[in-house]
């Protein structure tokens, strides 16, 4: 018997070690993938903009009498690149702005809890100074879906309609366990120091449409930047952004929602809550894709076609 707990420990302590080895040799080579991927990452698409003393990132492309706006889901890490599918179809008729926030893309990571008010002011600022000017046709992924409501709430001038990507409401996040999130974030966090976001970050996870060249410098800023501080802070500011938005009506602005199958996402009523709050809207349709999450990521072309066709009766109207 003391054979075999001693074999047994051997075995374990065996483990163990080529765990760590293996964690530190991620580790290691990660950093030296990182410093050999600085030049690479100058080419990353956007321009700087200073806010609150930091640096975000704004892309435009395109010219046309509407502005489609992007807002990036949670920890998406590359907005600019994530977005690239769907925008490319839409750029020659439209003035197109993906925004990227603190900690995302090529933005500052800046270490502050910031509320979706100080985030949606954020946005507004580094669009304003980027000589992108509104009424905006906002096209939010999964958790912007909150900030887009919140934005047609307070300031209803600035938003000509909302197309939503997949895009998260109020209701979703009643049934969300959000503490669950934060543990799995703050976990995916620390294998991200330890450079096991290159493990997860592979061509085939990446979108489609990218050629070799984007997927590279996306698995260089998702190995940088991807699960920070930052993006555990905007998850926990969703609760207060949920009951701000409850407090005040539904804005009542032309909305398209497309709406994934769920199956990505941890909410029983994800498709049914897409349905309710369009029957509050005078002029909203939802449009059941039957992919996933991403949708601008596998269904971008039908996307583009219903967009225009979405935004030409905004114009008749």
């Amino acid at each position: 018997m003391k054979k075999a707990i001693k074999i047994t420990g051997k075995i374990l302590l065996a483990l163990l070690m080529l765990i760590i080895l293996f964690l530190l040799v991620m580790f290691i080579s990660n950093r030296i993938m990182m410093n050999s991927e600085k030049e690479l990452l100058k080419t990353y698409p956007g321009e700087l903009v200073e806010v609150d003393g930091h640096n975000m990132n704004v892309y435009t492309k395109g010219e046309g009498e509407h502005t489609l706006v992007f807002l990036s889901g949670s920890g998406t890490a590359a907005p600019v690149l994530d977005f690239k599918s769907l925008y490319s179809l839409l750029e020659d008729d439209y003035r197109i702005a993906v925004v990227e926030k603190f900690g995302y893309g090529a933005a500052d990571v800046v270490d502050e809890e910031r509320p979706f008010d100080t985030i949606l002011e954020q946005d507004r600022k580094a669009l304003e100074k980027q000589g992108v000017n509104a009424p905006y046709i906002l096209c939010p992924h999964s958790m912007s879906g909150i900030e887009a409501i919140l934005w047609a709430q307070k300031y209803p001038d600035e938003v000509e309609a909302i197309v939503g990507l997949d895009m998260a409401l109020p209701r979703h996040y009643d049934e969300l366990d959000l503490e669950g999130v934060e543990k799995m974030e703050k976990l995916a966090s620390f294998a991200s120091k330890l450079g096991l976001t290159r493990l997860f970050y592979t061509d085939s996870s990446l979108p489609a449409a990218l050629d070799e060249n984007d997927k590279k410098l996306y698995k260089a800023i998702a190995a940088k930047i991807a699960v920070n501080c930052d993006i555990i802070y905007e998850s926990n500011a969703i609760p207060d952004a949920c009951a701000e938005i409850d407090s005040m009506p539904i804005p009542d602005v032309p909305t398209l929602l497309f709406v994934s199958d769920g199956s990505e996402v941890d909410v029983p009523s994800w498709i049914s809550a897409q349905k309710d709050y369009a029957e509050k809207i005078s002029d909203a349709e939802v449009i059941e894709l039957g992919c996933g999450h991403y949708v601008h990521n596998f269904r971008q072309k039908e996307i583009a076609e219903k967009m225009n066709g979405f935004i030409s009766s905004i114009d008749t109207e």
